[in-house]
């Protein structure tokens, strides 16, 4: 039988995989310790194929591994308040995502300023990775029932809505008492968006089990195992499909429609005459029996046999039940650790050999693993350094090898916005100057343009580039004021001191 799509094939002992470069400005196998705003900011556009993201959930819970264990020292908090997200990028996404800002605002009214907070934080990132994202690219959301429904209408405002592919639900765990009269909760939500109508896209396959084999593949010959399979389709468009076939006819409404040659195994398929695919329906039948791959019941009804090793297994659902959670061998008791299995099977679904894939919440690096041993390229950032000790591990034990892990923390520095003038340069500025009409992009005061000073919206610092988009013009104390914080901090601050009328930092 045909191996699942997460099985790979690959031998431990033959790695000499090599990948053509990236579009992309870092390394495969890289892993980034610091914000991965900060960090997604310096990388290129349309540079990744698949994101895969595990982020907190808002469970209002704390996180820590166990001392002693694998993951020891790798710890975050699931609690949300306005403290806990730069208010400033409320600001950034009102002025991009409208729809989004009024969606955050009805979420504060609703569920209060936790949940407004955490999707704050949440879609501020999701902006980055869109961008990021190759137009065949594709990105998988795991959240859990407490946020989902808030997060699956934040990603239609940040991708549209005709991005959204499918809601797949996952059996995390086995049910356990009831709790405060309620259904046992069992299950994890992962949203999949892509970025176009044509992501790229492999069609998982759950393995059959034993007791379907025996039921369904009962018969055997010299070519293998076989089930059978219905000779007649649809219409087919020619008289020969309808004619009688040794001594059989398709039933009303129906036609002779023989499989095409890749159904068979190679054995059988060299009894089959090559010139198969240019004969009508009744000829193809009629070659098919004298291969003696036609299966005749006792009343006569003719089936092609269907060999077991030629079926791919069952197309997998939006429902997954069979694959559990952490155990054994592969736990490292990291909080929130999900099962490699998993993150195979989403990384063969929506990635190819060679494709680059990002995790942004790397956490113990399942899905840096995963893409190793599927022969994906990786990167990931996490804010605790513990993520790349544990890729290092977990790729060792479970690949039986050692390779560098390219560690960073610093910011990268984007190489595909073409040729860059330094940033304070005065064609910069009297561009700049024209567009703003002479006002300055803070306190909005009219300066003659030696008076203006050319600054970085988002600085360098946090992942800005010294690119036009990028740059505007501030008055000295406007600029003095901003220092090294966001432009919409500036205007935060601005509003504060009276300076501006609140709507504009709103």
């Amino acid at each position: 039988m045909a191996s699942s799509c997460f099985t790979s094939d690959w031998s431990r002992r033959s790695y000499i995989w090599c990948p053509p470069p990236p579009p992309c400005n870092w390394k495969n196998r890289t892993i980034w310790t610091g914000d991965n705003l900060d960090i997604m900011r310096g990388m290129n556009s349309e540079s990744v194929d698949l994101i895969y993201l595990d982020p907190p959930f808002n469970s209002n819970a704390n996180y820590a591994a166990p001392i002693g264990s694998q993951a020891a020292g790798a710890a975050f908090k699931d609690t949300w308040g306005l403290d806990d997200i730069n208010l400033a990028w409320h600001g950034e996404i009102k002025h991009e995502y409208p729809g989004l800002y009024e969606l955050l605002n009805t979420t504060r009214a609703t569920h209060g300023d936790s949940m407004m907070s955490y999707l704050i934080y949440i879609a501020i990132r999701l902006i980055e990775m869109k961008r990021l994202l190759k137009p065949t690219g594709s990105i998988y959301l795991h959240c859990d029932p407490t946020a989902s429904h808030y997060l699956k209408l934040l990603m239609d405002s940040v991708f549209g809505r005709t991005s959204y592919r499918n809601e797949i639900v996952w059996k995390r765990t086995s049910a356990h008492a009831l709790e405060h009269r309620t259904y046992s909760k069992i299950t994890d939500r992962i949203l999949y968006y892509s970025v176009s109508n044509k992501p790229i896209w492999n069609p998982p396959y759950d393995e059959y089990s034993k007791e379907y084999i025996k039921s369904a593949f009962r018969y055997s010959d010299k070519h293998g195992e076989y089930g059978i399979g219905d000779l007649t389709g649809g219409k087919a468009g020619s008289e020969y499909a309808y004619l009688p076939f040794g001594g059989a006819s398709p039933s009303s409404g129906r036609a002779w429609a023989p499989p095409p040659r890749e159904k068979f195994p190679p054995s059988a398929r060299a009894l089959i005459p090559k010139s198969y695919e240019d004969m009508d329906a009744l000829e193809k039948c009629k070659a098919l029996d004298e291969a003696g791959l036609i299966y005749w019941s006792k009343n006569r009804k003719p089936s092609y046999k269907k060999y077991l090793t030629t079926m791919k297994g069952i197309p997998a659902a939006d429902l997954i039940l069979n694959i559990p959670p952490v155990k054994g061998k592969e736990a490292t008791c990291y909080p929130t650790q999900k099962p490699l299995k998993l993150l195979r099977r989403i990384i063969c679904a929506s990635s190819n050999t060679g494709d680059m894939v990002l995790d942004p919440f790397a956490g113990c690096a399942t899905a840096c693993v995963a893409a190793e041993i599927e022969r994906r390229q990786w990167v990931g950032i996490d804010i605790s350094p513990k993520a790349a000790d544990l890729v290092r591990e977990r790729t060792r034990k479970e690949l039986g090898m050692i390779f560098k892990v390219h560690h960073r923390v610093d910011i990268p520095e984007r190489t595909d916005l073409g040729r860059i003038i330094p940033y304070n340069s005065s064609a910069n500025k009297k561009w700049l100057y024209g567009e703003q009409g002479g006002y300055c992009n803070g306190c909005e005061h009219h300066f003659e343009v030696r008076n203006m000073e050319v600054d970085h919206i988002i600085p360098r610092s946090k992942g800005g580039t010294d690119h036009i988009s990028n740059l505007q013009l501030l008055c000295p104390a406007c600029n003095s004021l901003k220092g090294t914080k966001t432009h919409e901090e500036l205007l935060a601050m601005l509003t504060n001191k009276g300076w501006i009328k609140e709507k504009k930092a709103a």
